[in-house]
């Protein structure tokens, strides 16, 4: 509940109480205990914000997870042809997942850090991922789906489903930049790009048989 609510940025303890609906002393006492262990830190404003430990523990996740490791190769192509980040995604309930990344070598880029939890049905990875998301919307294109401005403003992604041997989604890989760059139709650019890394993530995972 507290690192939930931290994921937006840091925030007062006021802000935390606010943000979780828990007591002033409640949420003060799960802070510190999550201070403690690393997974809360404080900001040079004495604010809470989330601690470095959990870039660890997003890192061994994922490695825990087989796919990010089959992926590997296919993001680090998908980064090096497009120039921009690249992630792996999979559902976790009603939101979605950050298993693996890479960013681009640009100084302007988008940063997902590894154990992110993000909405589903907001940006194109979410759309990929969520079932009851409407169907293709303006722009989209086949294999992929793009979003402009959608979770974050200014950035643009384009994503495709990585499907199991019996068509299910079970993860979605995403490209992701500054608008000024990929422009406000990043599929044209980077559409089949992002299809051909979902399909080499499905042969490598052993998902498709081809």
């Amino acid at each position: 509940m507290v690192l939930d609510a931290l994921e937006g940025g840091p925030r007062s303890l006021a802000e935390l109480v606010e943000a979780t609906r828990i007591s002033r002393a409640t949420a003060h006492r799960l802070a510190t205990a999550l201070e403690a262990h690393g997974l809360v830190r404080r900001d040079d404003d004495g604010r809470f914000a989330l601690g470095t430990r959990l870039i660890a523990l997003g890192r061994a996740a994922a490695e825990e997870v087989p796919l990010a490791t089959a992926a590997a190769d296919a993001l680090a192509e998908l980064r090096d042809a497009t120039g921009e980040s690249v992630q792996l995604y999979v559902r976790d309930g009603e939101r979605r997942v950050c298993v693996a990344a890479l960013q681009s070598p640009h100084g302007l880029r988008t940063i997902v850090p590894l154990g992110a939890s993000l909405p589903l049905g907001v940006g194109s990875a979410g759309r990929v991922l969520d079932p009851g998301a409407a169907g293709r919307r303006r722009g989209d294109g086949p294999g992929w789906v793009a979003s402009v401005g959608e979770r974050e403003a200014g950035v643009a992604s384009v994503s495709a489903p990585v499907r199991g041997a019996d068509g299910q989604v079970v993860a979605a890989v995403s490209v992701s930049g500054p608008i000024e760059r990929t422009t406000r139709q990043p599929g044209r650019r980077y559409g089949d790009a992002v299809v051909a890394a979902a399909r080499r993530v499905e042969r490598e995972a052993g998902l498709r048989q081809e």
